[in-house]
């Protein structure tokens, strides 16, 4: 197991990722940060207090939703799901969906389902943590991430929380799971 982001550095990428997106959208009225359970919300939440502790003005909405009943192989697996959280309406709202890692793809053609079961977004863009685009299966990409590596297809990257010392970025190869 390798570590690619340490927790400072993780805190670095989330502080770097909300300047950006400062920088392109500095009024955060009618916005929202919606993050993927699981590892796409403890990425959404540290984004949304970086954001807000720099907005001026308004602060975006927050929320969470849950791909479980959305992911195209849920026929192979018995999935328990997670928490499915939107205070507030989708339409016509400008929605930064947060994900950990974008991969195949497959994740985020699953959220931008659920979302349009809510209702219809104005806009949305998406940020990740860390995109691997050498292994896209679906015409997907961020518009804001935070690191991209080299990864071999076998490989898994994930986030682990370090104790009470916070968040680090893990790669392994899939075998050794």
């Amino acid at each position: 197991m390798e570590v690619i982001l340490t927790h400072q550095a993780f805190r670095n990428c989330i502080e770097t990722l909300a300047q950006e997106i400062l920088g392109r959208r500095p009024d955060m009225s009618n916005t929202a940060i919606v993050g993927i359970q699981q590892g796409g919300v403890v990425v959404a939440e540290a984004l949304y207090e970086a954001i807000c502790r720099s907005v001026k003005g308004a602060q975006p909405d927050y929320g969470q939703i849950d791909i479980t009943f959305y992911r195209d192989d849920l026929h192979k697996q018995i999935l328990q799901p997670d928490k499915m959280n939107l205070p507030f309406s989708v339409d016509d709202k400008h929605i930064l969906l947060v994900d950990d890692v974008l991969f195949t793809g497959r994740t985020i053609k699953a959220a931008l389902d659920v979302l349009l079961d809510y209702g219809r977004p104005g806009k949305v863009e998406l940020c990740v943590l860390v995109d691997r685009a050498e292994h896209r299966q679906f015409p997907i990409q961020a518009d804001y991430r935070g690191i991209t590596p080299s990864t071999a297809s076998r490989e898994k990257i994930k986030l682990l929380k370090e104790g009470n010392t916070g968040i680090q970025v893990v790669r392994f190869d899939d075998k050794m799971q």
